[in-house]
């Protein structure tokens, strides 16, 4: 049975066992989205509000069971919220344009990428290990949008690079936090308003909702992002944070393998090389801290 304090985690089975839950719930937000989009069965501005809400729910379900639903109200900051919000639009828009592994990738780029500038701006400075990590994951990058056959699309691109960014803030001021799962729940609250509002300015001539697509919304929502969280800050207490960012390195391959094998998509050359370079590179930045740390 799972439990949500984080002390039950006695043991290195379970540990494992929960990380690997965490992960496939983060690489599934990608693969879910990716099948709601791909068929047609849900437009991206309602997949991102029901999957805000939905999160929202889950997440206040939780709380509830831990009795912290009260801490709500002073919880959580509009800043992160906007931040949450622009991250799930930018994330469901993409889609439509990005296959699931290409789309993984780039956001996840552009959150590491984000989270060391903004660092880098507050007066932490590169080892030269890092440079070289910081060189060999631009390069990666700036190889997959380059021009050619298997370019992705430069419109998904720059979603994705925009809800990467927007996440990249969101964990800065998350890593803040004494209270990240009642922050979290707040946020998403906060984040569904937010879409709520802007609703009418999202939403484009061609809307569809059918019921696949809610269901993979809701899933998106319930399981993979509330659900997902939960357990990862569960996981978190346990494990070094270098160890964390190393184990996120497979959100992006998780998802490609998830678009390969739900969706037929293909693996290709350019998608492998540049992958290797970003993933290495961002390898190689983690390197660097642990090192520096010791």
């Amino acid at each position: 049975m799972f439990s949500l304090g984080s002390k039950t985690i006695n043991s290195p089975v379970q540990l494992v066992f929960y990380i690997c839950i965490a992960l496939l719930a983060f690489a599934g937000n990608s693969i879910l989205c990716r099948l709601a989009l791909a068929d047609s069965s849900i437009d991206a501005t309602s997949f991102t509000l029901i999957r805000l809400m939905s999160g929202a729910v889950m997440l206040c379900f939780i709380l509830l069971l831990k009795g912290n639903i009260k801490q709500l109200k002073t919880k959580g900051s509009w800043p992160a919220s906007l931040a949450l919000f622009i991250y799930a639009a930018g994330f469901s828009y993409a889609y439509i344009e990005l296959d699931t592994g290409v789309g993984a990738l780039i956001l996840f780029a552009c959150v590491q990428i984000t989270m060391l500038i903004i660092s880098w701006y507050y007066g932490a400075r590169l080892t030269l290990i890092e440079s070289l990590g910081v060189f060999v994951a631009f390069a990666g990058f700036i190889y997959l949008v380059s021009p050619g056959v298997n370019s992705p699309s430069i419109l998904g691109v720059t979603l994705m690079a925009c809800a990467g960014i927007a996440w990249g803030c969101y964990s800065i001021i998350g890593s803040r936090s004494a209270t990240p799962l009642i922050d979290t729940s707040s946020n998403f609250l906060r984040a569904s308003l937010i879409c709520l509002l802007l609703v009418p300015m999202l939403f484009i001539d061609t809307n569809q909702l059918e019921v696949m697509g809610v269901v993979y919304a809701l899933a998106s929502g319930m399981l993979t992002s509330g659900v997902g969280y939960a357990i990862w800050y569960k996981v978190l207490p346990h494990i070094r944070s270098s160890v964390a960012a190393v184990l996120q390195l497979s959100v992006p391959a998780i998802a490609a393998i998830g678009g390969l094998l739900l969706l037929d998509e293909l693996l290709t050359l350019k998608m492998l090389m540049s992958s290797g370079a970003i993933l290495g590179g961002i390898g190689l930045v983690i390197y660097g801290k642990q090192q520096e740390a010791k």
